[in-house]
């Protein structure tokens, strides 16, 4: 399941499907198989790269997010939380990511976490997010949960949330590019010890 996942670093990933699927491309090296979709949580630079985008870019390429990463790049298919479509053959839904005790990500600013499935394998990104109420019950088979604190949950957050959100596997990210360490994904693993959901922490591609 977890072999077409690939994490590039901070919130990143890559999705071998096919088709082949972004998430928030930051910080991208070279050489990178062109994507069929690109899915953008948020306007931030760490997660809205142009100069990333162009690396794996297509004039084919799908790209979608909220509002206000249309309103940087112009041409991409909007997705509101709750709303949902399919793009490049992947049904895709947007749900709400937002904090709810820090000032960087207010409720009600749009951002996004994405709901997807590819190649029969549901996927949860939850973008820039605290613990929240929209998690419970979304029983994604792999959830890709913020782990570093500062900007969004803590480790010890992000367990609860994996009990609300019931995956059956949880990936940790953004860590180890601007805030967070491999400490706080191993401390994701300690936190969900015998609770029946498996951790596991990808290795930077």
């Amino acid at each position: 399941m977890l072999e077409m996942l690939h994490w590039l670093g901070h919130d990143t990933f890559r999705i071998d499907g096919p088709p082949v699927v972004y998430l928030d491309p930051y910080k991208l090296g070279t050489g990178l198989p062109p994507a069929d979709l690109i899915l953008i949580t948020h306007d931030h630079f760490d997660h809205l790269s142009e100069e990333d985008l162009e690396k794996v870019r297509t004039p084919v390429t799908v790209v979608a997010g909220p509002p206000e990463v249309a309103a940087k790049l112009g041409a991409v298919e909007v997705l509101r939380a709750g709303e949902s479509r399919i793009l490049a053959e992947v049904p895709v839904t947007a749900v709400p990511a937002y904090n709810t005790n820090k000032q960087f990500h207010p409720k009600g600013s749009g951002k996004v976490g994405f709901v997807f499935t590819v190649a029969g394998v549901k996927f949860y990104h939850a973008g820039d997010t605290d613990l929240i109420p929209e998690m419970d019950g979304l029983r994604p088979d792999v959830a890709l949960l913020p782990v570093s604190g500062t900007y969004v949950m803590t480790a010890s957050e992000a367990a609860e949330a994996a009990r609300r959100i019931a995956p059956r596997i949880v990936v940790p990210m953004h860590y180890g590019t601007i805030v967070g360490s491999d400490a706080d994904a191993h401390e994701l693993v300690r936190c969900l010890q015998g609770s029946g959901i498996e951790v596991v922490v990808k290795p930077k591609e």
